[in-house]
């Protein structure tokens, strides 16, 4: 943005769909190894946009091509503890054959900017750079420092990313107490009198695991008892089918106590599914923040159809709720069996905390002011985020993204979905909510 745009003054609101646009553009696929494009194009792009308003940014690669760009706004009380923005760059990988518009073209259609990452999450990476360009373009520093960062490797936990700088550059976050990031701060309508946005105060921990179950190699032919395949898969059915019991969370009932209030009516957690229901595109989100879960998602056995193989493997994706993760284990291991070996691929802990604050109330008053009908509310996140890395230095984390949606979207849906989209006035909703929750931060 040069001196000739500021002048004839554009915005933040301005700018954020194009920097949607072209951040979509940057294919950041991550398949969890290496063998992706990586951050690196993006990151030097997120740099650029800072440094032409004045900032100092630098960039770390954890590993050739992956990298994360940090820069800090010096506040105008230094003194207080400072406010970490973070996003990440990365994002799953897309089949182009199965989407309307090329999910790498940031195409803007039906009044959305679609692509993937377009909610996942470089909607919140575009409105953070269009309100920080707009601040500094027009001199209006924030109350306090704020530390961004624009992460990579979210997608597969965070090791080249958010984990590689907590663990070796901590110092960049120095002062860092409280911090926003995705999956949170969006809207359910629930009529015309109320419109809630659910911020993320608490998030699942994760064991990402692999299955082993050895046995006998053999002709196929041959009547064979000890088949690996057929162990591993009625093990893995077991799991698959399995419906892990209610907990709730203290967040889940702060979340179904307000929910309740805005539906007139009192939920019982251990009968939700017609709760569910009214939820629309949020039920899947919701849903799954009530229980443990295990979800099988890869099966491996086998080089050639009349050979038996010694060993079949598996991977399953277990998500637990806050304080129940020695009971996700045991629950796990009486399904699975004494045969089946698992061991860990990827595990982090579950995080919580209260919906109670300073930064709270500016969460609200932002959402108020540019919405009449909004009223903020917690909810547990079924995934994890990068919060886990940075909740080791002490940082108090949320899920902030505020979006204004329309009730028929099903935002849910657009997480690692099909056709993910962002709607344009949404992507404007949120640089306004969060030019102001900066102020009142």
């Amino acid at each position: 943005m040069s001196e000739t745009d500021t002048a004839k003054g554009v915005t933040g609101e301005d700018e954020v769909v194009d920097l949607c646009r072209e951040l979509i553009r940057f294919d950041t696929s991550n398949y969890g190894d290496h063998s992706g494009p990586g951050e690196r194009k993006a990151a030097e792009y997120v740099a650029e946009k800072l440094a032409e308003v004045g900032l100092e940014p630098k960039i770390f690669e954890s590993h050739p091509g992956r990298a994360s760009t940090v820069a800090r706004i010096e506040g105008e009380d230094p003194s207080r503890p400072a406010l970490l923005i973070h996003g990440h760059l990365d994002v799953v990988p897309a089949n182009a054959d199965d989407w309307t518009h090329h999910p790498f073209s940031g195409e803007v259609a039906d009044g959305c900017v679609w692509g993937r990452g377009a909610v996942d999450m470089k909607d919140m990476d575009a409105m953070t750079l269009a309100v920080v360009r707009d601040r500094l373009r027009s001199g209006r520093r924030p109350p306090r420092d704020i530390v961004l960062a624009f992460l990579a490797d979210e997608e597969a936990g965070g090791t080249y990313g958010a984990r590689h700088l907590v663990d070796h550059h901590p110092d960049l976050f120095d002062g860092v107490t409280e911090a926003i990031s995705e999956v949170g701060g969006f809207s359910f309508t629930v009529n015309e009198q109320r419109r809630l946005y659910l911020i993320e105060t608490a998030q699942k921990g994760m064991h990402w695991m692999k299955l082993t179950v050895a046995g006998t190699a053999g002709h196929g032919s041959m009547i064979h008892r000890d088949n690996a395949i057929t162990e591993l898969s009625e093990a893995v059915a077991r799991v698959g089918r399995h419906k892990f019991p209610v907990r709730v969370t203290k967040t889940t009932r702060a979340f179904l106590d307000e929910l309740g209030d805005a539906l007139g009516t009192e939920l019982d957690p251990e009968d939700m599914e017609a709760t569910l229901a009214k939820l629309g595109g949020i039920a899947k989100l919701i849903g799954a923040s009530l229980s443990n879960t295990a979800n099988p998602t890869q099966l491996n056995a086998g080089y050639k159809v009349n050979v038996i193989p010694g060993e079949a493997t598996a991977h399953i994706d277990g998500r637990f709720l806050p304080g129940h993760e020695e009971e996700f284990l045991a629950d796990l291991d009486r399904l699975l069996g004494p045969n089946i070996r698992r061991e860990d691929v990827h595990a982090d802990k579950a995080i919580e905390t209260t919906f109670d604050g300073a930064l709270v109330e500016a969460m609200q008053s932002s959402l108020l002011a540019e919405d009449p009908t909004a009223k903020a509310i917690p909810f547990t996140l079924s995934a994890g985020t990068d919060a886990k890395s940075f909740d080791d230095l002490g940082i108090r984390g949320f899920g902030f993204v505020p979006l204004k949606l329309p009730p028929e979207l099903d935002f849910a849906g657009m997480f690692h979905g099909v056709d993910e989209r962002v709607p344009v006035d949404g992507l404007k909703f949120g640089v306004r909510v969060l030019d102001r929750f900066i102020d009142a931060s």
